[in-house]
């Protein structure tokens, strides 16, 4: 499975950025994970592709939403009422199977950059 990210930038804070992921072949899962200069890489948000379900961290609950278009097998990870501390590398990771607990797939890292 090939992952393709895009959509990084430069916001203000309180402003919107929308990533995208995209993937070669249709997966179980696809997560976002974050890793900010001088931290450990932490989990964002998630999606599972048969149901649809999501979940996401605390620290972006209610700003940051996911979606899919399942004829691109593509995920988007819209984020609003961006913060100075949403500031990181940005991740797409895949589960190519729901038998395999880990992200085994992982995209290049897309920055976002959030000023105040």
């Amino acid at each position: 499975v090939q992952l393709q990210a895009s959509g990084g930038g430069l916001v203000q804070a309180g402003g919107s950025l929308r990533l995208s992921c995209a993937a070669s072949e249709r997966i179980y899962a696809m997560g976002w994970f974050r890793q900010a200069s001088g931290k450990e890489r932490e989990f964002v948000a998630a999606l599972e592709w048969s149901s649809g379900g999501t979940n996401y961290a605390d620290s972006v609950k209610g700003r940051f939403t996911l979606s899919r278009d399942n004829a691109k097998n593509a995920v988007y990870l819209q984020m609003n009422s961006l913060k100075p501390e949403d500031t990181a590398v940005y991740y797409c990771a895949a589960r190519s199977r729901a038998r395999i607990p880990t992200y085994n797939y992982w995209g290049q890292g897309t920055l976002v950059t959030v000023s105040s």
